[in-house]
């Protein structure tokens, strides 16, 4: 009689010794908190990159899931792009998360990580600035002369560490390096390059930290012989995965603009100048191209915004003169500098630029695509005429999904109502391993989320009065300290004009001085009121007592008219389903819960959530807004408001 085979056996788990409550994490730093959630994600990272499945994973806030994906890691043996929202968690890994585990490990940790060109010195450009007329003034002369002091010490070249580079420094454009006008292999700098460098780096480490928007640069590019950007890798991790889909969608798609086409013959010129070049041709192919550029452009003027575009109907033709007329001295300019790229490697980027533009633009006007969307977006002066994919699941389905054996997406804010479907199916990914971690506060004693019972419809006239009486004698009871989120500029514009004269608070209002600006300004000013919209919804941290509230005017559903978000309802309509309940409320959901994240931070924190709009209470759909967000302690009572900030 055959004997059965004995069950299979489960490898032991070296993240246990980490994270368990006598771990190694619990010996190594002094305020090390067992969490059983955390120990339960790193397990499932490390089943995931062991048995080379994909795996998703929403981790409340104070779960600790940046260690939590980290070990596993750094212990998988293989190499790992960690993949994150922003620069600044790029920054906290590398200078804060990886130090402090490589003081205990005894083996080296092989870690770098990789910014965008534009992050990076170019040093054929700085050196070139001191004897080329390209500074405007003393201020510029003072801080060229910081950066090249500065450049003659770094080992990266990464501006990040020129704390005090202002913002919007009008010199770094000038010098850095991004890769419109590299020569690469021709530069005498080469082998010095601080861009060489990072690849260098990348390409000797095992884990490489980058951000999301690098990482779909990169994968747009990856089948392109010269194109790539990461070495290869074996497992990628997606912190702040929820911003997936529309950052995958901006670098498959393509974009021409004025901006572009100015940059380009403004670079022409300075660089025949500056060479003291004498090439006629040339000047007026340049001279030409400009001229062609505002013709056909200005058929797109209008006021700021997005706004859909289908192609060239028999109404629009005459676009398409200029648009020919455009084509052809784009196409004069590249051959004039073809004819020079062999004795002068500066026109070598510059001939690649001016191809590039007739490229896209070409793809734009000549070949619509039905499963792309075509917009055209005015902010100022400039014009960009812009595409991308209406559904990008089946191109990260192909390019990342069926290549890459491990791909773990993470966020706090992936689920809604308990499933994962909305963020799988956006994404393209089928069958993966799920795991939802409870954060590791405990919301119904540090929060309250209160929905005022007698509000009118948000997108009633009467509801700006409405809301901001309301407003108003809720700060006289959180005594300030509050960000209030709104879903749209001129909604936030109007409660600020209402409020901001009559409130006994400091209020602060978004786009009056850079956002890491007003950030500080918040954190240092007691009581401050903060008026903001989505770009406060996420990627902002302000732990402790300064910020008690966090007010939202209404849910924040994505404007169907968007031409993006147009395009996919309409898709999916045409597929048979029902996009709003498919689409605009699971987005909307996400959006939310990001909006929420702002307020409890710590397990100390404490604070009043508001929601002014009553369609969370009064339509079945909110439903899945209340079950998608934590669990919060929710009341409709102001009495309740007020007892929890006078309980201490």
């Amino acid at each position: 009689m055959p004997t059965s085979a004995p069950p299979r056996r489960e490898p032991a788990s070296q993240v246990f010794e980490f994270f368990s409550r006598e771990g190694l994490l619990s010996r190594w730093h002094p305020n090390f908190e067992y969490r059983p959630g955390q120990l339960q994600m790193a397990r499932a990272v490390e089943a995931a990159m062991r048995e080379r499945r994909h795996l998703i994973v929403e981790a409340g806030t104070g779960t600790g899931k940046t260690l939590a994906y980290l070990v596993p890691a750094l212990l998988s043996g293989k190499r790992v792009v960690i993949s994150t929202g922003t620069k600044n968690l790029q920054e906290q890994l590398f200078h804060k998360d990886i130090p402090f585990l490589q003081q205990h490990i005894e083996r080296p940790l092989k870690v770098c990580y990789m910014k965008g060109r534009a992050n990076y010195v170019c040093k054929a450009k700085l050196y070139d600035a001191r004897t080329l007329p390209i500074l405007d003034g003393l201020s510029e002369v003072s801080e060229f002369e910081e950066i090249a002091r500065w450049e003659a010490e770094t080992e990266t070249g990464d501006r990040a560490e020129l704390k005090s580079l202002p913002e919007d420094s009008r010199v770094w454009p000038k010098i850095d390096a991004r890769s419109d006008r590299c020569s690469g292999q021709r530069c005498p700098h080469f082998d010095s390059c601080f861009i060489t460098a990072m690849h260098r780096r990348a390409y000797e480490s095992d884990i490489i930290i980058v951000n999301h928007h690098l990482f779909f640069a990169d994968l747009a590019v990856k089948d392109d012989e010269f194109g790539a950007i990461i070495p290869d890798y074996s497992v990628v991790v997606f912190d702040e995965a929820h911003e997936i889909e529309d950052t995958a969608a901006q670098y498959f798609g393509n974009s021409v603009s004025t901006l572009q086409v100015l940059d380009l013959t403004r670079d022409i010129r300075s660089t025949m100048r500056t060479r003291k070049l004498d090439l006629p041709n040339l000047s007026r192919a340049v001279d030409w191209l400009d001229e062609s550029s505002t013709r056909f452009f200005h058929h797109f003027r209008g006021p700021d915004g997005r706004v859909g575009f289908h192609g060239f109907e028999q109404r629009n033709q005459p676009h398409l003169e200029p648009y020919q007329q455009l084509i052809t001295a784009l196409s004069l300019v590249g051959n004039s500098m073809r004819k020079e790229s062999e004795a002068i490697g500066d026109f070598l980027p510059l001939f690649r630029r001016a191809g590039t533009i007739s490229d896209n633009l070409q793809a734009w006007v000549d070949s619509p695509d039905r499963d792309a969307v075509h917009w055209v977006e005015r902010r100022g002066k400039n014009i960009a005429l812009q595409a991308c994919p209406i559904d990008v699941g089946p191109l990260l389905r192909e390019k990342l999904f069926s290549r890459i054996e491990t791909v773990i997406l993470t966020s706090a804010t992936l689920a809604v109502s308990g499933s994962f479907d909305f963020i799988a199916n956006r994404v393209g990914l089928e069958n993966p391993k799920t795991l939802m971690v409870e954060g590791g506060f405990d919301y119904q004693k540090q929060a309250l989320l209160y929905t005022p019972p007698d509000l009118p419809d948000p997108r009633s006239d009467l509801f700006a009065e409405r809301a901001a009486e309301t407003i108003a004698r809720i700060l006289a009871v959180t005594q300030g300290r509050a960000f209030l989120l709104f879903t749209s500029h001129q909604q936030m514009r109007l409660l600020y004009d209402l409020l901001a004269p009559t409130l006994p608070y400091p209020s602060l209002l978004q786009g009056d001085a850079p956002k890491s600006h007003l950030l500080e300004q918040f954190k240092e000013t007691p009581n401050a009121v903060l008026f903001a919209t989505s770009s406060f919804w996420q990627g902002v941290d302000v732990p402790g007592e300064q910020l008690s509230c966090v007010v939202i005017d209404k849910l924040p559903f994505a404007v169907p008219s968007d031409p993006v978000v147009s395009a996919r309802i309409e898709k999916i309509r045409e597929d048979g389903g029902a996009p709003f309940f498919e689409y605009q409320i699971p987005q909307a959901a996400i959006a939310l819960k990001q909006g929420f994240g702002r307020l409890i931070r710590s397990g100390s924190d404490r604070g009043l959530l508001v929601i002014l709009d009553n369609r969370i209470r009064g339509k079945a759909y909110g439903r899945v807004f209340l079950e998608s967000l934590p669990p919060y302690r929710l009341t409709a009572s102001f009495q309740e408001v007020e007892d929890f900030f006078a309980t201490p």
